[in-house]
């Protein structure tokens, strides 16, 4: 006689189903209405197939479409398994890699078997993909030995396959799902019932790209083709839309017609400031240093090349010496933790982050435990060897500055601290137009520094802390993040909104006791005692390039007035008004308004259109009236109405609009 299983369900009741069951019986057995929309279930907790057989007694959740994070999740692995499916239909010998979902959609690498593919071939691919989904093939999980597995892949060409599989301990089970009966891959799942719960009007195949086997450019080179796939065609029309927007508001494009910079060959991931957009940097770095400095901070300034075995003893050697820039080139990377050859004290790096140096500061002079909490801040200008083809504008470079901070602090300061850290951070973001933000806690990463027990107090900490202000709530979108900490500390993330639902990782503070302890770093405590200081890392805007590439995409290059590179053009409609315009100029200048004056002899109407693209918030016409009279018609940016003011009140309305934020009331 078989024994019934007990699944416990949501509500708190417990259904009792036979031996074999699986939790599409279950939905079955609650309604038919259930029995439709589930397409997946969490089972103890795990997500699994929705035709997976329990094999005990479970807990139960229910999948259907409204759990939108895991029904996109599963989609979107549904939809990388039927790209793979279709390529090697279309074109046979080609070799299937990996393909996993995405933040928007999924991707699969490939090895054609004869020719890289191109943005050309999509539309055929996405051809074929609608009938795989049409057809309503059946996913079902299999379980195979690992070596019958290898041997599969190998009899059927799928080198890159065989070799992964290898890798997996021997005698170890593997998952593979198979699409009908001719077609399979090697996955953990879950996945979708059958592809035809998938919407044939939901997914975009979006470019090619070139990839490496396993992301190493020693491996072969493959055929990376991406994806963006939804639950419905809404929500791709809708994503599609955001893409449109997001291009109109490329920084790059709108950095180019503001004229604010340029980045060219001859300094690969550097940027070149023009004027204006130094203006806007200089503005940004000019508030920051006004918010520190009432915050308690205080500036300082470090080398930019430091000698190659501070890095080894601070650790950065060993764990981020391929992204370092070192002097001389031919230094040998050494393995891990592997001593600099210490007879030639010329090895020397640029450095990728602030921190050693700062620790070196902290080491000058006997610290008591009265002199902490000690904040010392940086602009620090910073160099990090990013691989070429991750360099994106703004948003990605070799040489940044950042907005750096560390905070040395005694065990019982700490908490204090980053509630301190949270606050300033709060008005720093909403100054800058960021009201919607999010805040994740990152946790130890499987390599790291330091005991079990630091990490579970420096954690602990940061959970502490946060709740004291109140933000480790679903309303602050509060997150955990295993793994994801840095190798010497976990990390609070901040990620703003922007204005068209983009998130962007930018501000971080992190608890470290482990830089302390190697670079020597102790105060003198209540007892006498020489004890060493806990050290947070952290930042706000993160880097003043990246910062500054997000804030031209969140206005569309239409800054807040204080922000803006010129914040007023005084444009003539006739020559007799020149001299006034000048005199205009002068006042403005006078009042602290970037102005420029544009004299020319064109129509109104085209300098005003010129002006506009130039995105400048403010256009003050003057004609031989205006001269008479001693007032403007001042348009406003994107307005069509015109406000006429005498000088005296255009100047001292401008002047109020201008000042930034902090500086208000």
């Amino acid at each position: 006689m078989s024994q019934l299983l007990k699944i416990s369900l949501p509500d708190g009741s417990v259904r009792e189903m036979p031996e074999g069951s699986t939790p599409a019986d279950v939905a079955a057995a609650i309604g038919p209405g259930l029995a439709k929309a589930a397409i997946a279930a969490r089972v103890d907790g795990e997500l699994r197939d929705i035709t997976r057989p329990f094999t005990g007694d479970a807990t139960l959740a229910l999948v259907t479409a409204k759990d939108e994070a895991d029904a996109l999740e599963l989609a979107r692995h549904d939809f990388a398994h039927v790209l793979a499916e279709a390529v090697q239909n279309l074109f046979p010998g080609t070799q299937i890699t990996f393909g996993p979902s995405t933040d928007d959609g999924f991707y699969y690498d490939f090895a054609p078997a004869e020719r890289p593919f191109t943005d050309e071939d999509l539309p055929v691919i996405e051809a074929e993909m609608r009938r795989i989904i049409a057809a309503n093939k059946p996913l079902r999980r299999e379980v195979w030995d690992r070596d019958a597995l290898i041997a599969r892949w190998r009899e059927q060409g799928e080198t890159f396959k065989a070799e992964w599989a290898a890798e997996l301990p021997e005698g170890e089970e593997i998952s593979v799902y198979w699409s009908g009966d001719d077609w399979m891959d090697m996955c953990r799942g879950p996945h979708l019932a059958s592809t035809g719960r998938l919407d044939p009007a939901a997914f975009k195949l979006t470019r090619v790209s070139g990839a490496y086997w396993r992301g190493d450019q020693r491996n072969p080179q493959l055929s990376r083709i991406y994806g963006t796939g939804w639950l419905n065609k809404k929500q791709l029309d809708a994503h599609l839309l955001r893409l449109e927007e997001a291009a109109k508001r490329d920084h790059r494009k709108i950095g180019q017609e503001m004229d604010l910079f340029h980045l060219q060959a001859e300094a690969h991931g550097s940027v070149f400031w023009h004027p204006r957009g130094f203006v806007i940097y200089r503005a940004l770095e000019a508030y920051m240093r006004r918010r520190l400095d009432a915050a308690g901070y205080l500036e300082v300034k470090t080398p930019q090349v430091m000698d190659a075995r501070q890095w080894e003893q601070s650790g950065h050697w060993g764990k981020y010496r391929e992204n370092m820039f070192v002097i001389p080139d031919e230094v040998p990377n050494t393995e891990d933790e592997g001593p600099v050859v210490s007879n030639d004290a010329a090895w020397m790096a640029l450095k990728p982050m602030n921190c050693p140096a700062h620790v070196l500061i902290f080491r000058q002079g006997i610290k008591s435990y009265r002199d902490l909490p000690l904040r010392l801040a940086e602009m620090g200008c910073c160099h990090r060897n990013e691989p070429h083809g991750a360099l994106h504008g703004l948003m990605r470079v070799r040489q940044f500055t950042q907005d750096d901070a560390h905070i040395f602090c005694r065990e019982d300061q700490l908490v204090d601290e980053i509630s301190r850290f949270c606050d300033l951070l709060d008005v720093v973001y909403k100054d800058l137009g960021f009201g919607d933000y999010a805040i994740k806690l990152a946790l130890r990463p499987e390599k790291r520094f330091g005991t079990d027990e630091m990490w579970d107090w420096s954690e602990q900490s940061m959970r502490d802390a946060v709740a004291a202000t109140g933000r480790n709530t679903e309303e602050w979108g509060w997150e955990e993040l295993p793994g994801e900490g840095a190798f010497y500390a976990p990390k609070l993330e901040f990620h703003l909104t922007d204005a068209i639902g983009r998130t962007w990782q930018v501000g971080t503070i992190q608890t470290d006791t482990v830089l302390p302890e190697r670079l020597d770093a102790s105060y003198v405590a209540e007892d006498g005692a020489r004890h060493r200081p806990i050290m947070l890392h952290r930042a706000i805007l993160g880097s003043y390039e990246r910062f500054i590439g997000i804030l031209i995409e969140h206005y569309a290059g239409k800054f807040p007035l204080w922000l803006a590179p010129v914040q007023a053009v005084i444009a003539t409609i006739v020559s007799d008004a020149d001299d006034y315009a000048r005199e205009v100029v002068a006042e403005l200048q006078a009042a602290g308004i970037r102005v420029e004056e544009d004299l020319r002899n064109e129509k109104i109407n085209y300098k005003v259109r010129e002006h506009s693209v130039g995105r400048v918030p403010n256009i003050l016409v003057v004609g031989k009236q205006e001269a008479e009279k001693r007032t403007v018609a001042l348009r406003r940016l994107g307005e069509q109405q015109q406000q006429f003011l005498s000088l005296d009140e255009a100047v001292a309305m401008l002047k109020s609009e201008a000042l930034p934020p902090d500086l208000k009331g």
